[in-house]
């Protein structure tokens, strides 16, 4: 039974970049993607902030190469174009060589077109058309995302809130783990929607300017948008291919503490216990990870929380750590992803990359990211949280091989 999961590829989009390469570029310029809305229709335009690709639907459509298509969403179209990206990135060229997967993570699936739907069957029930909704489905993105990549050995969807795409991830290593496939394209892809902006506004938990994570004046989080994925692969299919290896998944856990439907426990229980599975599976010392990329969203609730579990896990002492929201806003189902990608950029280039608007740090834990881009930094273990509601925690470790 293979024992190491390698990463030998990846790709991204989302508001600070179109691709791994700009979206590096950006990290290091610390140029942040989350300001005025200027896409999405909605009445909150001018009174709140989004994090959007810098693209329309159809532009989005041309970019992935299927321009004409009509029955393809906003959340699929990001999700062609990373899952894309990462199997270039991998050299993988032709991806029936040997058994693969797709696990693609959602939360918002079809919702857009859904949207336009209801707006038109409000006005006119008779003018409503059915073909606008029966993308709706989380699952209708990762079967064209499939389709579109040529993968047919095995394909499932995981909707675990904004922890999806992590667990994706690690759905994909057990898989390869256990044997049944030999390599896994895992990640995850949202769009914003209305209704996802709408729902959090009403929980009052969206900051009126740019988040700001672990800082005591912190206002709640920013909505973001994009798609990542990694390739995932045995030991013998890279000595098989004689592939460059981006990085090891050399850890990951999931823990419920289940508190609350929204709320993390003020104690940090499921990010601690998610954390200390990673750690135990890994072998590593909490000393031995590197940098931290939290999951760092912005609300009072969660950072605190969060904070709580880091120190408890690092035993107050703890790594380099930083939001990479605060760059990309909570891209939800795609954030584990979307981060994972972030922390192996960091790991290559030896870059730590900055908690964006930090100045204050919060009196109960009086910890503090960082807040600058510092290089030449030697980054051998990366571990990269995330939380989503209903209490669904995940830690990923992401080790250079």
């Amino acid at each position: 039974m293979p024992q190491k999961v390698y990463i030998t590829g990846m790709g991204i989009i989302s508001s600070i970049g179109n691709d791994v390469g700009s979206t590096f570029n950006s990290l290091l310029e610390e140029k942040c993607g989350i300001g005025r809305i200027t896409l999405l229709e909605t009445n909150l335009k001018d009174k709140l902030p989004l994090a959007e690709v810098k693209m329309t639907t159809r532009e989005l459509l041309d970019h992935a190469g299927v321009s004409g298509r009509k029955n393809l969403t906003r959340t699929t179209l990001l999700g062609m174009i990373a899952a894309r990206e990462a199997i270039r990135s991998a050299g993988i060229e032709n991806i029936s060589e040997c058994l693969t997967g797709l696990i693609s993570a959602t939360t918002v699936g079809g919702m857009d077109r859904s949207e336009n739907f209801y707006k038109e069957f409000l006005a006119d029930p008779k003018k409503g058309r059915l073909i606008d909704i029966v993308n709706h489905d989380c699952g209708d993105s990762t079967e064209r995302i499939a389709d579109y990549t040529g993968i047919m050995d095995y394909m499932t969807t995981i909707s675990t809130a904004c922890s999806s795409s992590a667990n994706s991830i690690m759905f994909g290593a057990q898989l390869i783990k256990a044997g049944f496939l030999d390599r896994v394209i895992a990640g995850g892809t949202d769009s914003v929607t209305k209704f996802t902006l709408n729902g959090f506004n009403t929980l009052m938990i969206l900051d009126k300017e740019s988040c700001r994570p672990f800082d005591e004046n912190r206002q709640g989080l920013s909505l973001g948008e994009g798609a990542a994925f990694v390739v995932l692969e045995s030991e013998a299919s890279v000595m098989a291919r004689s592939k460059t290896v981006l990085a090891t998944l050399s850890g990951y856990g999931n823990a419920n503490d289940a508190y609350h439907q929204t709320a993390s426990s003020p104690e940090g229980t499921g990010a601690f216990l998610a954390m200390q599975a990673a750690l135990k599976l890994s072998g590593l010392r909490p000393e031995e990870i590197g940098y931290v990329n939290v999951h760092g969203t912005g609300t009072q609730n969660n950072d605190l929380s969060e904070g709580i579990a880091l120190k408890k896990i690092f035993e107050g002492k703890i790594p380099p750590f930083s939001s990479t929201k605060t760059y990309t806003g909570h891209t939800l189902g795609a954030a584990g992803a979307v981060e994972a990608v972030i922390s192996i950029l960091a790991m290559q280039h030896g870059i730590l990359f900055p908690n964006l608007r930090f100045e204050t740090p919060m009196k109960e834990l009086n910890i503090s990211p960082i807040t600058r881009v510092t290089k030449g930094i030697e980054i051998r273990h990366v571990l990269s949280n995330s939380f989503g509601f209903g209490g669904n925690n995940s830690t990923l470790i992401l080790s250079r091989s």
